[in-house]
Parts: structure tokens; sequence; C-alpha cells
């Protein structure tokens, strides 16, 4: 799907507030952290966009106004595909209409967006308040075979590619693979390939065998740009301790997500986004902890018309295995008590209040995905 302000006077108060009990409650708190101002914020998973959103996929003043109050600096954003093969001609078509829309979103909105393309890129984004776009691929699916398309991509702006979305593809095995079969002879030859044409490979939605073995493939630091920790909900979503420590000590950057992942059965809340950050700092280390949301930018207006079709379509992911059987029929796939533009400022402050240095929630927040993008792209 596409998809207030409250001041805490004192550290206690916000952390009673990051560790109220998880519910469904409305309540969408915004909670102040000063250095968030000097803070290259990176979401590398990201939408735009009120639900039920425009027919034409336009932004109206409201929902731009938002993306600019969000203060990130950058998000990452799906170009194609998700959960679907795109082998032939009409997702060839939809990647391009994907491609124009924000091409068209760029040049109609230039107070509000900015291209990335490089490190410096990043920089003066955020030097100048503005949300940068990094182009993505949830899926190297519209590849196909043919790696020469990889070049054509890279000149539209596309700077980050997952290798597999849930399920398989000719680079190996997705999430939910049953098999768990692992990269292919091809999927070697996508990274090596991905990688000289300094594209950011993400390994986000692969099975866990794909993963490390990507992992041990790659010559350059990857990504699992949106993810949780199994060992905390052993999810096939998530990825397990090894996993995430490979990546690490290869340099790459672990994107805690905002998805029902966090919880085998309860809606997550804030205290669990906290707890998988805390949990991968433990295993990775502070210098690759991200952030990945899969989530829209603009706050979510929860009307009597949303959850109903909110239902509907939980009720749709739970009968084609995205979610297991089980889960709450009012599920959602944002946090509820984050849900709002300035959520990662809100991290921010509740990471702070459990005394978490500021220079380690800076690097969380997006120093540490800026530094792998910048180290890539140059």
């Amino acid at each position: 799907m596409n998809r207030r302000e409250f001041t805490v006077g004192s550290a206690a108060a916000a952390m009673v507030a990051a560790f109220a009990p998880a519910s469904n409650a409305s309540r969408s708190e915004h909670l102040r952290w000063a250095p968030y101002a000097d803070t290259i914020a990176i979401d590398m998973l990201a939408g735009v966009g009120k639900w039920p959103g425009a027919a034409d996929e336009s932004l109206d003043p409201t929902e731009l106004a938002e993306v600019r109050a969000s203060g990130l600096s950058a998000i990452n954003v799906t170009l194609a595909p998700q959960g679907m093969f795109w082998f032939d001609a009409e997702a060839a078509e939809k990647c391009e209409r994907q491609l124009q829309l924000w091409e068209s979103r760029l040049a109609k909105h230039p107070e509000t967006f900015t291209s990335i393309r490089s490190g410096a890129d990043l920089r003066r984004a955020h030097r100048e308040k503005r949300v940068g776009v990094i182009y993505g691929f949830q899926d190297t699916s519209p590849i196909g075979e043919d790696l020469s398309r990889i070049d054509s991509f890279h000149r539209r702006g596309v700077r980050v590619i997952q290798l597999t979305h849930n399920r398989r593809n000719l680079v190996g095995d997705g999430a939910t693979e049953p098999g768990n079969a692992g990269l292919s002879n091809f999927g070697h030859q996508m990274i090596e390939a991905l990688e000289a044409r300094r594209i950011v490979v993400d390994l986000a939605h692969g099975s866990r065998r794909t993963t490390i073995e990507a992992i041990e493939t790659a010559k350059k630091p990857l990504l699992i740009g949106h993810t949780g920790c199994a060992a905390l909900s052993d999810l096939p979503r998530n990825q397990p301790d090894d996993i995430l420590r490979a990546l690490a000590d290869r340099g790459g950057v672990t994107g805690i997500i905002f998805w029902p992942y966090l919880r085998k059965l309860e809606q997550p809340m804030a205290v669990d986004v906290i707890a998988h950050i805390e949990h991968a700092i433990d295993v990775c280390g502070e210098d690759h902890v991200g952030i990945g949301t899969d989530s829209s930018v603009n706050e979510i207006d929860r009307t009597p018309q949303f959850e109903a079709e909110n239902r509907t379509m939980i009720a749709g992911m739970v009968e084609g295995g995205i979610f297991e059987k089980g889960r709450p029929a009012d599920l959602y796939t944002f946090i509820p008590d984050l849900n709002h533009p300035r959520r990662l400022e809100t991290l921010g402050a509740m990471l702070s209040a459990r005394g978490h240095s500021d220079a380690r929630i800076q690097k969380i927040l997006g120093g540490n995905f800026a530094r792998v993008l910048t180290e890539i792209w140059g």
C-alpha cells in the first residue's frame, strides 16, 4: 500500500513512551531529538502518498508538505517489481511507467524532491533540505537474462537492485520459497555485473541460503535494506544472527523494517522496532544497522474505508502466505505509534532515552547507509 507533535520534557518520559505495551492504539506521537536536523536520514525502502492516493498518482499539497516535513535526506523507491514475475513486455512497460512517473515528480516538485545518483547527491539533498530519491528495483526480473540491460537502467538512474523478491527467479530463491535453493550460476554473474556498474546489491527478500551465498560471492559491501532479526521473530523474511554478522563483517548494513515481521502474531509497535535495532547493534555493531521501513513517508489516515480495505488486504496476504495464519484481522503494514512523517526523529529520541549516543543514532538513522552508498557509487 502507498499508502502532531508531542514534546517530551525528559528522557524518562521519552522512555515511557517508547516502551508502552504493544497494542493497536492509533496514538501517533512525534518526539523531538535535536541532532536530527544535522542527520543524513535515509529510509532504504519507502514510498510517498497518503492512502488511497490519486488515480493518476499525483501528489497533492498536503502530501508534499508532509514529505518535506519528514526531515529525510533520501528514500529508496521501488520502480519494479513487487511480488510478481516481470519477464514479459507488459512488465517492461510497467517498469517504464514507474520511471516516467518519478521523472515527472522530480520535474514537477523540485522544491520537495531531488535525484540521487552519487554520494555527493546525498550530501547535497541534506544540505538543501530536499528529499533525495534513489531509484531501486525489488527483483532482478526486469533484467531477465540480458545483463546488458543493467547499463540502460543505470543510465536512467537506477542505483539499488534487489536480487530477488519473495519468489524464485533466475538469480536465486526468495524468502518464501520452501526449497531454499540458493544462488544460481546466473546469480553469480548478476552480482558481478551489478558491482561492475557500481549498483548497490540489496539482499532483502532473499532466502537464507541465497543471502549467505550472495554475501560470500560479492566483492563489495551489500545491503539487506529492509528486514528483521530472526532471533527475535523467526519468520522467513527475517535473517538469523550468523547472516547478519557475515554481512557486517564484509562492510554491509542491515535495515530494520516496519512490517509485521517484527512480531510473530501481534501487531508490532515502536517497542519492537527498538528491540530489533538493539539486537542488530549487538550482533553487527553500530556501524552496520539502518532503517528500511517499507512504508509510505506520509501518515496513513485510518478512516473506516481504510480499515475495511486493509482487512481485505491482510486476509489476502494470509491466504497468499505472506503472513502466517492466526494473525489479527486488523494487522497493519506500518507501525501504528510511528504513523507520522518524522518517525525517524521519534526513533532517535527513543534510542537517546535508552542511552544510545547521538553519534550512534545518527549512524543508524542514515549515516551507515550513506557510507556504503557513497563507497559503491562514488
